[in-house]
C-alpha cells in the first residue's frame, strides 16, 4: 500500500506541467513554483532529519534507505526545479514528465524495492513510455536520447559512500541533458 501512495505522489507532480501546457501558468511562474517546492521540501527535510519531526506521512511515504537521508520527494523537487530553471520548456517538460509518469509506472511494474538494476522488460516499457512522452516536444533523435537517459537513470541506482543516488534526482536531469544533447545533434 505504501508503494501505491508513493506512486500517487509522483503522478501528482504532473499537475504543474499540465498547468503550463494548459496556459494556466507562464513558464516563469512554472519555474518559480518548482523552486518554491524545492525550498519547502528541503526545509521539511531539514526539520525531519535534524530536529526529529516524525509524521506518520513520512513513515508511509519514505523507504528505509531514506530514513536518515534526503527523502525521494525532496530529490524529486530538486531535480525537477533544476531542470525547470536550466532548460527551455521543450526540454524541461518531457524530462519532468518522465519522472512523474514513467518512473511511477516503472515502479509499479517492478518490485518497488531498492535494487541495483531492474528487469529488462520493465526497462523496455519505461523506455517506450519515456519516448512517447518526449515525442510531442522534440524530434525523434532528442526523444530517443532522452528516453534512453531516463531509462538508464531509472534502471540503476548507484550508491556513493553509502548514500543511494535516487532516480527522483537523476531521471529529470539525465533526460534533460540528453534531450538538449539530441537537439544539438539535429540542429
Amino acid at each position: 500500500m505504501h508503494e501505491i501512495g508513493r506512486r500517487a505522489v509522483h503522478v501528482s507532480g504532473t499537475g504543474l506541467p499540465v498547468a503550463y501546457l494548459a496556459g494556466l501558468v507562464t513558464y516563469r511562474q512554472f519555474r518559480w513554483l518548482f523552486l518554491f517546492g524545492a525550498v519547502v521540501a528541503l526545509a521539511l527535510e531539514a526539520v525531519r532529519l535534524f530536529v526529529g519531526l516524525d509524521w506518520r506521512l513520512y513513515d508511509a511515504l519514505t523507504r528505509e534507505y531514506e530514513q536518515d537521508n534526503l527523502a525521494g520527494y525532496a530529490l524529486y523537487m530538486i531535480g525537477a526545479a533544476a531542470v525547470a530553471v536550466a532548460f527551455e520548456p521543450r526540454v524541461a517538460l518531457p524530462a519532468i514528465l518522465m519522472l512523474t509518469i514513467a518512473d511511477p509506472l516503472s515502479g509499479l511494474l517492478g518490485s518497488g524495492e531498492l535494487r541495483t538494476a531492474k528487469e529488462v522488460s520493465v526497462l523496455a516499457i519505461t523506455f517506450l513510455v519515456c519516448f512517447a512522452i518526449a515525442t510531442p516536444f522534440v524530434p525523434l533523435v532528442p526523444a530517443l536520447f532522452g528516453a534512453f537517459a531516463a531509462t538508464l537513470a531509472d534502471g540503476v541506482k548507484p550508491v556513493v559512500a553509502g548514500y543511494v543516488i535516487d532516480d527522483n534526482l537523476t531521471i529529470p536531469v539525465a533526460a534533460a541533458v540528453a534531450i538538449a544533447g539530441g537537439l544539438a545533434v539535429v540542429g
